[in-house]
C-alpha cells in the first residue's frame, strides 16, 4: 500500500479548538492537571498495548486505485470514496468502501465480480493513493504546525517528526495530546524527552488526534477550554 505523505496547512476552522495557541511565547504559568505517567496511557496507550494495524483503514474522500489483473477496462485508477464512505466501480456498480481496509475492499470487489458473473476468478488489488479521512493536528512550539496524513500506525514521536520537531523554546516533557473518546473531549501529557530516551512507552496516535507542545503556556481562553475537559483525576504519578 502506497499512499502521498503531504504536509496540509491549518485551516482556520482547525483554530477554533486550538484558540489561543497564538499567544504562546512570553506567557508563564503554573502546569495544568492533566492526566500524566499512567493515567496518560490509560487514555493513549502505548504502541506495544494495541493489536498490530496492518493496513490503513479506508474513510470518505480518500483516494484509491482499483486494479484488476488483466482487465483494464474494469481497472480505475482513481476512485474518490463519497462522504458517505462509497465508491462506483466499473461493472459492479455502488459499493461501500469506508470502515474497512484495502485488502478487505480488494476481496469484496473479487467477490462482487465472480459472483456477478462477470470474471472468473478476478485478481484485485486496491492501493491507497490519497489519505484524507485519517489525519492528526500538530501545534504549538514545533517547527511545521499543521495537519498531517496518517497512512498506517503513527506514534507521538512520529507526529512531532513530520512536524519537523520542536523548536528550541519547546517544552518537551509536557506535551499535550487530544482525542475524543466515546464523544467526550479527552486530554493528557507525555514527556517525550523521556520517550525519546527508552524511558517510557510511545503512545500510538488515532486519525483526529490534536497534539500541542508546550501546552502550559496557553493563553487564557485555552487554558480556560483545557480545564472544562474530562480527566481521571488530578495526576503527578510518574510512570512506572
Amino acid at each position: 500500500m502506497q499512499a502521498k505523505s503531504r504536509f496540509v496547512p491549518v485551516p482556520a476552522f482547525r483554530f477554533a479548538i486550538l484558540a489561543g495557541v497564538a499567544a504562546l511565547a512570553g506567557c508563564t504559568s503554573k502546569p495544568l492537571d492533566l492526566p500524566s505517567g499512567q493515567d496518560a496511557y490509560a487514555i493513549f496507550p502505548p504502541t506495544e498495548a494495541q493489536a498490530p494495524v496492518r493496513e490503513f483503514v479506508l474513510g470518505p474522500s480518500d483516494t484509491i486505485s482499483v486494479v484488476v489483473f488483466n482487465e483494464p477496462e474494469v481497472s480505475a485508477p482513481q476512485l474518490r470514496i463519497d462522504v458517505a464512505g462509497n465508491v462506483n466501480l466499473p461493472l459492479v456498480g455502488k459499493m461501500r468502501a469506508s470502515g474497512i481496509t484495502t485488502e478487505a475492499f480488494g476481496k469484496q470487489i473479487e467477490e462482487k465480480l465472480s459472483g456477478g458473473g462477470y470474471l472468473r476468478q478476478p485478481r484485485v488489488t486496491v492501493n491507497l493513493v490519497d489519505a484524507v479521512s485519517q489525519r492528526v493536528t500538530v501545534d504549538g512550539q514545533v517547527n511545521q504546525p499543521g495537519i498531517y496524513p496518517l497512512t498506517g500506525p503513527t506514534t507521538l514521536l512520529d507526529a512531532i517528526a513530520m512536524s519537523r520537531g520542536t523548536t528550541p523554546i519547546a517544552r518537551t516533557n509536557e506535551v499535550a495530546v487530544f482525542r475524543i473518546i466515546d464523544g467526550k473531549q479527552m486530554a493528557a501529557k507525555f514527556d517525550i524527552k523521556a520517550i525519546r530516551r527508552g524511558e517510557q512507552p510511545n503512545p500510538q496516535l488515532q486519525g483526529n488526534d490534536v497534539v500541542v507542545v508546550n501546552f502550559d503556556r496557553l493563553s487564557s481562553s485555552w487554558r480556560d477550554f483545557l480545564q472544562t475537559i474530562p480527566v481521571l483525576t488530578l495526576f503527578s504519578r510518574p510512570f512506572y
